[in-house]
């Protein structure tokens, strides 16, 4: 049984932020009830590749959910919600702010049906503010956030990250934003909203850029792969592929120098971090051209020897068939009814009790729509027959 086992959670949302956030809740145990619009479903099923007409984007965000249809703009379908509504603790949407409003279901409204509802609205600007009614996307985001202007080369325009941080970090924030909304619940009785905005996130996850500029008044750029504040701390060309090495401190270079046999960690050049970034120009052709004397694979096992955090720079396939990441679980298969078997990360976060467990495929669109409005409202195969005859399911 699950941690959140005990918790139920009307999903409304699609493509990826909100996905992310009730996928992290699905896989800790919470169940998952996903509101999908008739015939079409959420936009990510349409986001290819595919496999058997399934779509890999949409299996990757929605594991451990069962799948309803609904029309939210019919009167039958708006009833539905709000009884489902009574009988779950979270609701989450990533509607524009106003659009459940409009429809007759915002959170005033359905914290008067169930005061302890816990509703979360995940958007691109938030519920208040001049950019509020602006729709959004990930790159839109990134790109505003500040993200992208200290991403690529040093010689190179800005760039967004390989993977959709903004959405990523909002589901993530999300998601604890709920979990700390639960916890709270469980002492006063009483429900509340949750509002998560895509670019608050990105000015959350800036790290230390933005304190480097209030600091210094200097406006962070991109670097390339070596950390602004921490040498070295970047990839290195060897005579195979290249190689992460990141000395953190004092003591990791002085055994850094020492391993590799440079007789310069007492240098009052480099001596200390501080130093060390202020001769960076100097230092890095020492460096550069001393790992261009061997290969990563001979460099690798010297440093893990010696304690110095290093890596290869790993393509998808070699992280899939990494034996620490098969050790940790975090590749595994899952059976779908249509596209068959298929691989998918696993859960990062691991309960000694309770651990997490990826219990379904990502569902087929409407395929629990009967069982569920039978189980939750107690409708019979007749009634869901007629509701899907006038198209509210």
């Amino acid at each position: 049984m699950g941690a959140l086992s005990d918790i139920k959670v009307l999903d409304l949302t699609r493509v990826l932020a909100g996905p992310y956030a009730t996928m992290v809740l699905a896989d800790l145990g919470a169940e998952i009830i996903k509101i999908e619009q008739p015939e079409k479903g959420d936009d990510s099923r349409a986001y290819g590749p595919y496999k058997n007409g399934e779509s890999a984007y949409f299996m990757s965000l929605n594991r451990n959910k069962e799948s309803i249809t609904l029309n939210l703009k019919t009167p039958e379908g708006k009833e539905i919600l709000k009884e489902l509504v009574k009988k779950v603790d979270v609701l989450v949407e990533n509607f524009r702010p106003g659009t459940m409003e409009k429809l007759g279901l915002g959170y005033e409204v359905l914290k008067e049906i169930n005061p302890r509802l816990i509703y979360a609205s995940s958007t691109g600007y938030g519920q208040t503010g001049p950019y509020s009614q602006r729709p959004a996307y990930d790159a839109v985001v990134q790109a505003m956030g500040g993200i992208m202007s200290i991403t690529g080369q040093a010689d190179g325009v800005p760039t967004r990250v390989g993977t959709s941080i903004g959405d990523i970090a909002a589901g993530l924030f999300c998601a604890i934003g709920i979990l700390a909304a639960l916890q709270e619940r469980a002492r006063s009785g009483l429900g509340q909203m949750v509002d998560v905005a895509m670019l608050d996130c990105q000015v959350a996850i800036l790290e230390n850029a933005i304190s480097r500029y209030e600091f210094t008044g200097e406006i962070p750029r991109p670097i390339g792969n070596r950390h602004p504040s921490i040498v070295p701390f970047e990839t290195f060309t060897t005579l195979s592929d290249p190689i992460m090495v990141a000395a953190g401190n004092d003591r990791l270079w002085a055994t850094l120098c020492e391993l590799m046999e440079l007789d310069i960690a007492c240098d009052p050049r480099f001596a200390t971090n501080p130093q060390r970034n202020e001769h960076y120009a100097e230092l890095r052709p020492i460096l550069a051209e001393k790992f261009m004397t061997k290969t990563a694979e001979e460099w690798q096992p010297m440093f893990d020897k010696a304690g110095i955090p290093s890596g290869p720079i790993n393509t998808v396939d070699k992280v899939v068939k990494n034996e620490q990441v098969v050790a940790r679980e975090m590749i595994l298969e899952v059976e779908h009814p249509v596209a068959g078997t298929t691989r998918v990360p696993g859960i990062p976060i691991k309960l000694s009790r309770t651990p997490g467990e990826i219990r379904m495929a990502a569902p087929v669109l409407g395929a629990d729509t009967e069982k569920l409005l039978n189980q939750y409202l107690g409708l019979t195969s007749d009634q869901v027959a007629e509701l899907r005859e006038k198209q509210v399911i």
